[in-house]
């Protein structure tokens, strides 16, 4: 089992935690990761163009010249795709980017990015984060005193939402329950603040 130092929210050592190797200690898988950030920023398209075909446009209704005689190419529309102003063809179209990668590829990138985390240094562990009420300040002294304080990611346990109002509006600071930790919050935070609790659910979850 691997140990990490335990914080008191005032920033002192209160002992050491243990850490489940197979979680938080294994090899990364670097490619697994990758396809696991990439999952989830196509999901976070919004997928939302969209572009107009010839049915769409207006206008067009009547044949602009005859079919024969003119001289002129026969034309049926003047909103077909080759007039300025017709549709477009093949054009994108309102869909979802979202898909899914199997779940033990899924909990292989995050026991990854974990075990990547603790081998930085980059994992602090604190015994909890109470608050009597919700107060940004108080937040951001206790970030302040466990030298967690630039891009961090909060992991905390379900129910603490003092804590988690706390922190809302502190910039660089992002705050998730622990059946919510995913890949890409983890690579992008420098720091990894976790709760006693937190770890506690996240073990269990991976068991």
């Amino acid at each position: 089992m691997a140990n990490v130092t335990l914080y008191k929210q005032d920033g002192s050592e209160n002992g050491t935690v243990e850490l489940n190797d197979a979680i938080f200690a294994i090899e990364p898988n670097e490619n697994v990761v990758f396809d696991a950030i990439i999952m989830q920023r196509a999901s976070l398209r919004q997928g939302t163009h969209s572009v107009k075909n010839r049915h769409e446009v207006s206008g067009g209704g009547r044949k602009p010249w005859r079919q024969k005689g003119t001289g002129r190419a026969r034309q049926g529309s003047i909103r077909s795709p080759q007039w300025r102003g017709g549709g477009i063809v093949f054009g994108p179209t309102p869909r979802s980017y979202a898909y899914k990668l199997p779940k033990k590829v899924r909990r292989l990138a995050l026991k990854s990015v974990l075990s990547s985390k603790v081998a930085d240094n980059a994992l602090v562990a604190v015994d909890a984060l109470s608050f009597d009420a919700p107060k940004t300040a108080d937040f951001a002294k206790a970030l302040k005193d466990l030298n967690a304080s630039d891009k961090t990611l909060v992991v905390l346990e379900a129910g603490n939402d003092n804590a988690a109002l706390s922190a809302r509006n502190l910039p660089n600071v992002k705050v998730v329950e622990a059946e919510g930790i995913n890949v890409l919050d983890i690579v992008n935070a420098k720091k990894l603040l976790v709760t006693k609790a937190a770890l506690q659910k996240i073990e269990e979850v991976f068991a």
